[in-house]
Formats: C-alpha cells, structure tokens, sequence
C-alpha cells in the first residue's frame, strides 16, 4: 500500500518549487481526499508561494485549480462517492456560519480557505479538501480540460452571467491573456456581440478564432470611440492588469453600461464622476465564485465547447511551468499533470 505521495513544496517565501515526498494522508471529519490527475497554474500561486495569503504557512504546495478523482471520503461525507469526477478551484471551503454564507455570497466569507494557503494545493499527487469546495465534472471534460476552468474559467462565465447583458447585447473583452481568451470564448457562446480588445494587430485573427464579432486594436485607435462606434459596450470586462488600459474604456460604455474588473491591479483607475453620470455607467469589480458556480462553469463549457488553451506538463516539470506562466509566455494556460 501506497503511504507517501509526490507534492510540489516552497519552503520560503517565493523560493524556487521543489518536488518532494509527504506521507499519504487521511481526510478528517467533512472533508475528501482526491487524487490529483491535473492542476492549472495560475498566477495567484505567486502570491501563496510568496506567503502574501492570510494564515499562509510554509514550506507551502500551491495550487487551486485542481481536477481528479474522490479517492476517500472523511466522516460524515454525503453525496460524494469515491471514484466521483471533481473540480476544485480558488474557493476552497468557508465557515458556513457568517452572513456572508447564509446569505449564498461564500465568496466573501471572512474565513474562506484558499488552497495552497489554507491547507496543501493541487502541485501534488493527492490532495485533502473541504467537502463543500467539490464541483462535479462533467464527462465532456478531460481533468486537464477542467482544471483552469475551476479558476480562470469561472471568473471570467461567473462576472459575464452576473451582468446587465443580455443575448444580442454588446461585450467587449479587455485582454486576450488567460482570462481573456476564455472570456471571449464565453461571450460568444454566450450569445453576445463580443468586441476583442488587446494590443496589436497581429491578435486579430487570434480575437476571430475565439469568436470575437469585432478586434480593437488598442495600439492603433482610440478604444473609447471605437467602442461607440458599434453602439456603446452593455459590458467591458477588464482581464488585464493594468488599470489605464480599463480607465480607457469607461467612455466607451453605452448606456447603463458596465466596467466589470476581473484583473488585479494595485493602481487607481482614472474616472471622474461626469463619466458616470453620463448614461448611468457603473465600474465594479467580481471575484471568482463557490463551488457551485464552478459547476455550472464546467457544465457550460462541455456543451458549449468553450476550453482553455492549454499546455501540459508533468508534475516533475513544476518549475518550468510556473517560470513560463510567470513569464507571460504561456499560452494560455500551463496545466501540471500526475499522470494518475
């Protein structure tokens, strides 16, 4: 019998991953153990490997954008069997207690787990999470197919579903990066003219190929008026990181429209209130989703089609995954596997 499996450990903030071997553990009281077939390596890593999460602890495993297979359930377990298909992603688990759960928003809860930083990520061979941060995934998806979607993809379908747009509708995506190659994707599945908008024209046929209506290059004109000129945006949903490029786009919202920001940034945005004033435009930000939104994101995206582009790379290969993603040379998604 198998007692020790092969995790991905950083030992110091933003030191270098190291694969090594920890005991095969049992899942306590409310909680599974899965067996880890694919994890998406997502940018946020770096900020559990650089101990910047709440009650981070190291030596530390990132990872929350996990896919494999129930292996063991912890007492008290109902719904899960073993050998269940599940997804795990940025929401790993929460109090259950607070207002923020009761009232259904466990995305907010103040003592919602991250994994990698609660407990051990998905750089592993096994992992032990929470029961109420399983999703289930549908058979239309490899593990490796559904693992970036537990992070990357639900942000991008949860912010869109939970706009003011509907089918018909202007949307233009900020960014053909790793949110915003999904984003496109799910706004025209979605049923929306979707507007691309990235820097150069070389991104062009890369914008159609997804399912972009229209390409703005950023570098070349004016994105405001470009935006206006097709009738105004009903929604700009920023991917990037860099808060000018979206402070660019607020004049470019039709009426009532929404800049809706999934892209971390530390920088102001630039906006005057005349800007909003005019037509009643709306700036908010939205973060990830639960478990269950993560659901429905697989669900959609096995009858759509919508997939992430990806690049697999075994588990051992950790650190060249992370180097490249860190880089921005991904494209679009590096996704470690365990070949379990």
């Amino acid at each position: 019998m198998t007692t020790t499996v092969r995790a991905v450990h950083v030992t110091a903030p933003s030191g270098p991953p190291e694969l090594v071997e920890v005991p095969l553990r049992a899942p306590a009281p409310g909680t599974v153990r899965i067996t880890v077939e694919a994890c998406g390596v997502c940018h946020s890593d770096l900020l559990v490997s650089a101990g910047l999460m709440p009650g981070t602890t190291f030596p530390v495993t990132p990872g929350h954008e996990i896919a494999g297979r129930i292996d063991a359930l912890g007492d008290g377990v109902s719904g899960w069997q073993v050998g269940d298909r599940v997804a795990v992603g940025w929401f790993g688990g929460s109090c259950g207690r607070c207002d923020a759960c009761r009232s259904g928003d466990a995305i907010h809860c103040p003592e919602m787990q991250i994994p990698g930083a609660a407990y051990p990520g998905g750089y592993a061979d096994s992992v032990i999470v929470p029961v109420e941060a399983l999703a289930a995934v549908p058979d239309g998806l490899t593990a490796a197919e559904a693992a970036p979607l537990a992070c990357a993809g639900v942000t991008v379908f949860n912010a869109l579903r939970h706009t003011s747009a509907r089918p018909g509708d202007t949307v233009a995506i900020l960014g053909l990066g790793g949110l915003g190659h999904l984003g496109v994707q799910f706004a025209h599945a979605m049923g929306f003219r979707t507007v691309a908008i990235a820097r150069g024209a070389e991104k062009e046929p890369l914008a159609h190929q997804l399912g972009a209506d229209h390409y703005i290059d950023s570098t070349a004109t004016d994105v405001a008026k470009a935006l206006q000129a097709l009738g105004g945006a009903k929604v700009v949903l920023a991917t990037i990181t860099q808060a000018d490029a979206m402070s660019a786009t607020i004049d470019g919202l039709g009426r009532r429209g929404e800049l809706v920001i999934v892209g971390v940034s530390p920088d102001p945005l630039t906006v005057n209130p005349l800007q909003l004033l005019n037509g009643d435009r709306t700036v908010r930000a939205h973060s990830s989703g639960t478990a269950v939104d993560t659901q429905d994101t697989l669900r959609f995206a096995a009858q759509s089609g919508v997939r992430a582009w990806i690049e697999e790379v075994p588990l051992e290969q950790t650190p060249a995954a992370v180097e490249k993603m860190a880089s921005g040379k991904a494209r679009f998604r590096m996704v470690v596997t365990t070949g379990r």
